[in-house]
């Protein structure tokens, strides 16, 4: 009677560990515990990722950004519009914009209460002087405009001034206007 108690425990041992079948009892329960705590150390080694909070998956963040900076940060508002023209292209449109709604602070408040600009067109800047004296004055300082311009708008938006006077008014126009060739020497 003794030696059939041992060998069944013995057997039970044996067969878990050596004839391939699946453990039984104890050794069942020591078998998932090994394969659990196994598991846990392989994910404490991996670094933890959310789903979807990666660099390039473009989706949006979720949480609270943290202390330290993040992109979901509120910004100034004048650095998120640098960025945004910078981005689409139009610096040039802006500076060439910045011609015609800063002119007194590109040419200086004297010079800008005398003249305005009419049209930029491929980098030559036509100016509208108040009268034939200023036309020719701006002409002698047209180069210290440029230089203004480009200093205040950056280089090669306006590479040359185009300086008038005032436009006269025209005549072809108007309701007492008669077509054809116009009066001739009709005397003599």
């Amino acid at each position: 009677m003794g030696g059939t108690s041992d060998g069944a425990t013995g057997g039970a041992a044996g067969d878990g560990g050596e004839g391939g079948e699946a453990a039984a009892g104890p050794q069942l329960a020591r078998a998932v515990l090994d394969a659990a705590l196994a598991r846990r150390q392989a994910a404490a080694r991996m670094p933890r990722r959310r789903p979807g909070s990666g660099e390039g998956s473009g989706k949006r963040l979720r949480g609270y950004s943290g202390p330290g900076p993040d992109p979901r940060d509120p910004q100034l508002f004048g650095d998120m519009l640098q960025r945004l023209m910078k981005a689409r292209g139009w610096e040039r449109p802006k500076a060439e914009a910045t011609v015609f709604g800063a002119w007194e602070k590109v040419v200086g408040p004297d010079i800008a209460e005398h003249c305005r600009p009419v049209k930029l067109d491929a980098g030559v800047l036509t100016v509208e002087a108040e009268s034939t004296a200023w036309a020719t004055q701006l002409r002698l300082l047209a180069a210290k405009l440029l230089r203004n311009i480009a200093g205040e708008v950056g280089h090669n938006v306006v590479t040359k001034l185009n300086i008038h006077g005032p436009a006269a008014p025209s005549w072809n126009k108007g309701p007492r206007r008669v077509q054809g060739r116009g009066p001739r020497d009709t005397y003599g």
